[in-house]
């Protein structure tokens, strides 16, 4: 097609007859596979292994790599997005069941103890250990047929989102017994009779499970666990294993009964059959065994849930523990990371999404229930400016969320999207509550029953952490396995060069190049008329987001293959260029979410404000990545390009900036207004009806402050017209209701109004003693009566 292209060029050009020759030289060795294989393809491959540049792919890369699979993902690499298939990808709903579950036993267990007690106690009260295990909370990934509640993962999700909003330690507690741990790899790798036997004890809470797989000198290079577990032969002519470990940062490690263990296998007599070094394994272990060391435990920033060290000396076990059974001896790693590929895109980002609504939910009370200056905090364009940040990104992240559970429970396992969703919700709700504690302002730092943002904010660190630091997930998971898996040809043309294979090579490597010129020409076509040249699959407000992803993904492309073709298999060394390549990748997910979930809601035009400015800051934040890529791109000749013209470039015609003012103050309006806007954005987060409850006491207050706001604003006006003196209406309550301003039920609704806001407003004090005491025996009775100041 590109030769016939050309060759209509020629002739428009009228080419001399030496330019048709030399054209048709070269095009007879493009198009004719014996003559480009011959002269061209096999010594490409010849420099290629000669200069090495072809990238090093370890065994533990090459398992984190294969996991899981290619979804949406992929259409960004190629440079022209399928719309219509990404528009089709299911968009989970609530169904009856899982609400039904969301307002009985989720309701329950957050009613049952406030945060604040769980805090001082160090611990879930003894009677919601137990509500938990008798509603089977512990089980709710496994089937109903081994006694589990058979949730999907969006059911799991939104469960886990719900109890975010109540206490951090309900989902740490929840969470691991729920992903990545024992059941999930029995589920999807034990033999019959594991499953028969564990799973029911599982879902029952009979046995507390934990996972250990970090150590001292293996966080993020897992691959590197020391942890030795050698095969031996006893009298009984039996095998079994000999285990020694020593691991930190396991999660409910102190109080398991069964923890699951990697470790490296060694069989020195080939007993299995599979070499001396049988690789990474995962096995079961009763905590009772002796040689298992509990009881410790760590303090990760104070929150109260069970991280702990364990170690295990000359424990020995069965052969048959090994999960799986003696054929899945040394698939740990490739169990790990598949498992991951998935679940790494679930539970964070739900418990993320359930602090991003909380957030917005009390600093839009709070912006109208605190006044400063004689107005509430809300209408200074200060707080306005935070205000619109935590709404717009609350609707981001929830569509990313709900977006990605989608593609796990229709059979997805799409490991770069996971990543995606780890790192960015749990880097936008760290935004979202610094946001939040700045609005708050004195009453976010005073801990104690009222607060309702404090220990969210200290707890945000672990999730950053876990499962995937967040430096390397960005620079290395993103981008740096991304751009081989989900790539159109590049782990092809890997596995091909590896395989020596010319003929795999030739056909894989002259289709990217003809991929990287048509995007090419695409990005520079669509950055000169502004993505209008791109197609969109809807009309209306949205349309022009969509061109703009075209746009983007074009860029992208092109520029990801500019990378690799420059720096080869050195790439993934320069993690602050893959950072902004994974930004950009990541911006365009997010932004694909946000859309989906505006049309698999509706498309309410109520729902417009936090859309655009969701999108907006999207492409602003694309814009930056992409600026950073230009500034930054170390390569001869190249380099000088990006960095002058085509930066200049896009400086001038900047493919998104940040959202106006105008807009912000929208969507801050919208969480400071009661109405179902508000609810839609907040939805599925426990909201507590007793005033007595921090937040319940918040909503009452902001209720009657929004209903007293249009009987003040007639107050105003008749002092404005003479009718009363000139002071603040709330001090003209009196004098307006004998001048008959406003009636008496409008002058009580005032009163209470102001009561419930002032009592609102209050934060916790305690005596010195119950300061100095923090003892865990306190009943929550006494810890809900600290002095008010």
């Amino acid at each position: 097609m590109w030769s016939l292209y050309f060759a209509v060029v020629l002739a428009a050009w009228q080419a001399p007859v030496w330019v048709w020759v030399l054209f048709g030289v070269v095009i007879a060795i493009l198009n004719v596979p014996i003559l480009r294989r011959s002269l061209l393809t096999s010594p490409l491959i010849q420099g290629i292994k000669a200069f090495n540049i072809l990238p090093k792919i370890s065994d533990t890369e090459r398992a984190a790599i294969e996991a899981g699979n290619v979804w949406v993902d992929g259409e960004f690499f190629s440079g022209k997005p399928d719309f219509q298939r990404i528009r089709s990808e299911p968009y989970p709903q609530i169904t009856p069941e899982l609400q039904a579950f969301l307002d009985g036993p989720v309701e329950q267990v957050c009613q049952m103890v406030s945060d604040w007690e769980i805090y001082r106690r160090k611990d879930l009260p003894p009677e919601v250990w137990d509500y938990l295990k008798q509603e089977r909370f512990l089980g709710m990934m496994i089937p109903k047929e081994y006694g589990g509640l058979g949730f999907s993962n969006f059911a799991y999700s939104n469960v886990m989102t719900k109890l975010a909003s109540r206490s951090f330690t309900h989902i740490a507690t929840v969470g691991v017994t729920n992903s990545l741990g024992p059941a999930k790899l029995l589920l999807r790798y034990g033999t019959p009779e594991q499953k028969n036997h564990y799973l029911p004890r599982l879902a029952r809470g009979e046995e507390i499970p934990c996972f250990a797989l970090t150590e001292p000198n293996a966080g993020s290079d897992a691959a590197s666990i020391k942890s030795e577990g050698v095969v031996f032969k006893s009298e009984d002519g039996k095998l079994y294993l000999r285990l020694n470990w020593k691991k930190r940062y396991i999660t409910l490690g102190a109080i398991a009964t069964l923890l699951g263990l990697a470790f490296r296998l060694r069989d020195p007599n080939n007993l299995l059959g599979k070499g001396e070094d049988v690789g990474i394994t995962c096995a079961l272990i009763h905590t009772d065994t002796p040689g298992v060391v509990l009881g410790k435990r760590h303090d990760p920033m104070g929150v109260p849930f069970y991280n702990s060290p364990t170690e295990g000396h000359d424990v020995v076990i069965p052969i048959d523990q090994i999960i799986g059974g003696v054929e899945q001896a040394g698939q740990g790693w490739k169990m790990l990371m598949q498992s991951l590929a998935a679940g790494r895109g679930i539970s964070f980002p739900a418990s993320c999404a359930g602090v991003a609504k909380l957030v917005a939910r009390v600093t839009g009370a709070h912006s109208v229930v605190r006044q400063q200056f004689g107005l509430p905090i809300g209408r200074f364009e200060g707080v306005e400016e935070p205000l619109a940040r935590i709404g717009g990104l609350t609707y981001l992240m929830e569509a990313a969320r709900t977006y990605t559970c989608g593609a796990v429970d229709k059979g997805e396992q799409p490991a770069v999207i996971s990543a995606i969703a780890k790192y960015n919700l749990t880097e936008l709700s760290r935004k979202i509550i610094n946001d939040g504690m700045d609005i708050q302002g004195g009453a976010g730092i005073c801990r104690g029953p009222r607060n309702l943002l404090a220990n969210i904010y200290t707890a945000t660190p672990i999730s950053i952490t876990v499962e995937g630091a967040n430096i390397l997930t960005r620079t290395m998971m993103i981008f740096g396995q991304g751009a081989i898996r989900c790539h159109p040809y590049v782990y092809s043309e890997i596995t091909a060069l590896n395989q020596s294979d010319v003929n795999a090579f030739d056909q894989v490597f002259w289709n990217h190049i003809g991929l990287t010129i048509r995007n090419a020409f695409r990005a520079v076509l669509l950055s000169i008329s502004r993505g209008y040249l791109a197609s969109s699959p809807v009309k209306g407000a949205t349309a022009k987001y969509y061109r703009k992803l075209e746009w983007a993904s074009a860029t992208f492309a092109f520029l990801t293959d500019v990378a690799l073709f420059c720096f080869g298999g050195t790439l993934k060394r320069r993690e602050k260029l893959t950072g902004r390549f994974a930004d950009i990748l990541s911006w365009m997910y997010l932004g694909t979410a946000t859309l989906r979930r505006f049309e698999a809601e509706g498309s309410l035009s109520e729902d417009l404000p936090f859309v655009d400015w969701a999108m907006q800051y999207t492409f602003a934040q694309i814009q930056q990545g992409f600026e950073g890529i230009f500034n930054n791109m170390p390569i001869p000749v190249l380099g000088s390009l990006f960095q002058g013209p085509i930066s200049w470039w896009w400086r001038l015609n900047p493919i998104g900036t940040m959202p106006s003012d105008q807009l912000g103050s929208e969507v801050a309006r919208s969480l400071q207004t009661i109405g179902q806007r508000r609810d839609r954005l907040t939805a599925g987060i426990y909201i507590p009806t007793s005033v007595d409850e921090a937040l319940g006491r918040l909503e009452h207050a902001f209720m009657l402050s929004s209903q007293a706001e249009s009987i003040l604003k007639t107050i105003k006006a008749a002092s404005h017209a003479g009718k009363l003196p000139q002071q603040k209406p709330e001090r003209l309550i009196a004098a307006a209701l004998e001048a008959g301003v406003i009636s008496s039920q409008e002058a009580e609704l005032l009163r209470e109004a102001e009561i419930a806001r002032n009592d609102a407003i209050q934060v916790d004090a305690f005596t010195l003693e119950e300061y100095q005491q923090g003892k865990s025996d306190i009943s929550a009775q006494e810890m809900l009566k600290p002095v008010l100041v």
